[in-house]
């Protein structure tokens, strides 16, 4: 965690970009990097769902979302299992971005949007367009292609590749 949420007199932007990320795909990755261009200080949350029965633990979900953004100082990344304004609370995030691929993906994000607002009015969503080469992908669909021995090269970093063809096989 940053000890100092100060930037000289100004009060640093902190965002927090949340998902499972079970696994990260390249289309998070991007939304991040775009969002350190905007912020001072990215806050990845790694849900922590049961509910969900995510393929991967939180430790690897950690670990995956950790090495796509070592050596990046803008980017911390934690787990959650609380509900998420509470997070951004937790470091002063006043902004939750959240990536868009299709307007399919906007209903549910503009509900969940509207239901942090009720619960916390001084927290802001902002939704980010994917960018077009990544429209297509999301974790499920890449878990599906490892699973039917399909190759995911270029959809998720080089670590989340090999850990899928290890549970999957080539």
């Amino acid at each position: 965690m940053w000890d100092n949420l100060k930037l000289g007199e100004e009060i640093m932007r902190v965002v927090v970009c949340p998902g499972s990320f079970d696994p990260i795909t390249n289309g998070h990755i991007d939304i991040i990097e775009r969002a350190c261009q905007l912020f001072d200080k990215v806050v990845v949350g790694v849900a922590v769902n049961p509910e969900k029965h995510p393929l991967f633990s939180i430790e690897e979900r950690l670990k995956f979302v950790r090495n796509a953004f070592k050596g990046k100082s803008k980017v911390l990344v934690e787990a959650y299992d609380t509900l998420l304004v509470d997070f951004a609370n937790r470091f002063g995030a006043k902004v939750i971005m959240r990536g868009l691929r299709a307007v399919s993906d906007f209903e549910r994000e503009f509900q969940i949007a509207q239901l942090n607002k009720k619960l916390d009015p001084t927290i802001e969503t902002l939704f980010m367009m994917t960018n077009y080469k990544y429209a297509y992908l999301s974790s499920s669909a890449v878990k599906e292609i490892a699973q039917y021995k399909g190759c995911v090269k270029g959809l998720v970093p080089l670590d989340v590749e090999e850990r899928l063809y290890e549970i999957y096989g080539k």
